[in-house]
Order: structure tokens, then sequence, then C-alpha cells
């Protein structure tokens, strides 16, 4: 079974919203990045979170994730605050800040992921190991298990730290920008999982810059720029009018993405032809 944990149960968790902002304010040397910020995460679909450069995008995920000090506001993950309910939250940070030279193979960085369960300073038993192997698969990076990981590419580095996220086995998953510079291949093995995840009633929220995918992607949409420009469903919240309120002067026409210019959803979008970790 991909998702037994210790933690809460879905059914435990189920009363209550997967994520739950009120106020939040972050400032960077008294400067406000992000400002009294509310949102609530539905409980089903996949959620994207979109806005300029230096919109506040990271600095809101690593302020619901506790990394970043918050002046003011509260956020509850299934009922609860973030520091009673670690077990329920996975992270995948920009690749930009890992240090990829640490001497650590795919296998003990999908491993990791799992130490909420191993406990801490306890060695990785073979149960653990052969579920971190299995998320490696499932990413399509089970070969790669003793790579170290500064010698994997780009789009290869990303899908262990999806894997690592995996192995956590997660409610909710918070991802900072999982697409960007990955590889066709990996955007696409990133994508199926991110279906399987939402299919199995996990709530995944990613930072996402391409305006032009998030219809593709996603079910729903949080516009953000400082403070919360709008937050609902892409088809019915993603359009010229928020966009233009987000991004200001910054898009032309032609950069509203389709689901703006009122396309007609895609009926094949859940049956899209990906083959589960292509490689």
């Amino acid at each position: 079974m991909l998702f037994p944990h210790s933690a809460p149960s879905i059914a435990e968790t189920a009363a209550t919203p997967p994520l739950e902002v009120r106020g939040l304010t972050v400032a960077y040397n008294r400067k406000p990045v992000l400002w009294s910020a509310d949102y609530t995460a539905p409980a089903r679909g996949l959620i994207a979170i979109v806005g300029p450069n230096g919109a506040g995008k990271s600095t809101f995920i690593k302020a619901c994730l506790g990394l970043v000090p918050a002046v003011s506001g509260t956020v509850k993950v299934h009922g609860g605050p973030v520091a009673k309910r670690r077990a329920l939250i996975g992270y995948v940070p920009q690749r930009e800040t890992v240090d990829w030279d640490f001497p650590a193979s795919a296998l003990d960085v999908v491993a990791m992921g799992r130490y909420a369960m191993i406990g801490w300073c306890r060695p990785v038993g073979r149960a653990h190991k052969e579920a971190a192997r299995a998320c490696l698969d499932r990413v399509g990076m089970a070969d790669f298990a003793d790579r170290q990981i500064g010698q994997l590419s780009g789009g290869q580095q990303q899908r262990v730290f999806l894997a690592r996220a995996l192995a956590q086995e997660a409610r909710v998953y918070f991802m900072d920008e999982p697409f960007a510079g990955v590889d066709a291949a990996t955007e696409r093995a990133v994508i199926q999982v991110l279906r399987d995840l939402d299919h199995a009633g996990r709530t995944v929220i990613c930072v996402h810059h391409d305006l032009q995918t998030v219809a593709d992607y996603f079910d729903h949409v949080l516009l953000l720029n400082t403070r919360v420009v709008a937050a609902g469903p892409v088809a019915t919240t993603l359009n010229a009018e928020t966009l233009r309120q987000t991004y200001g002067g910054r898009l032309g026409p032609g950069d509203v993405p389709m689901a703006g210019r009122d396309r007609a959803p895609d009926p094949g979008r859940d049956l899209a032809p990906l083959e589960r970790g292509v490689a």
C-alpha cells in the first residue's frame, strides 16, 4: 500500500480544510513581501500558485511551512498548527536551493523523506529502503538509486526530490516550481504523479511559472502579488481581469492563457495518455 501512515487518518482529517491561512504577513528587512494573505485550500484538485516574479509565491509556501518567520497570521493544516502537523506535510523545494555536492545517493535522499517514521539517529531498515526504492521506481529513477545526486541531470534531480516527497506519505504537498527547468519527459512524469496524488485524496499545492499550462495541469488557482488577488477553480478564476490585477501591464493580449479566454475544458484531461514514471 502506497500511503500508510501513523499520522491522523484521512477520515480523521476529512472534516477540516487541508490548508487554512489567515492574515499571513511576511516582511524582509521591514519590507512586506506578503501582506495579510487569506486562503483556504479545497479538499480536492491540484492547486497552482501563480504571480509575477517577486510576488511572494515561494515566501507564501515557506511561511506556511514555518521555514520563514511571519510577522502575523495563522496557518493550519487539517485543523491543527503546522508544528503539530509535520507528519502530514511533504515539501519539494526549488532545485536552486539544494546543495547537490552533498555526498548522498538518490536512494539516501529519498530515504530522508521517511525519517519521521524511522526516527532520528536510527538506521534505515530494509522495509524503509524498499519503500524508498519503490518511490524512485514510481518516478522512473530506480536505475539511478546509487548515483550521487550531483551526478544527475536537472530533470533527474527533480524526480528524486519528488520521490522523497512521495516517501513522506504526506497528506498535503507543497511544491516550489516542480516543472522549472526540466525536460519534457520529466514534466510528463511529474504531472502524472501529481494527478495520482490527487486521485488518492492528497492535496497538492504548487508554485507554477507557466501561465499557458495552468489550465492543462491544475484544477484550482491562487493568484498572488504580495496580496491574494483571487482564488478558485481555474475555469472561473483565471481570466483577463484577474490576470491584469495580478500582473498589471506586464501581460500583453497574447500572454493571457487560453483558460483566460474562455477555452472549453478538455474532456480528456484526466485521461491524458501519460505513462507513469516515463523516462
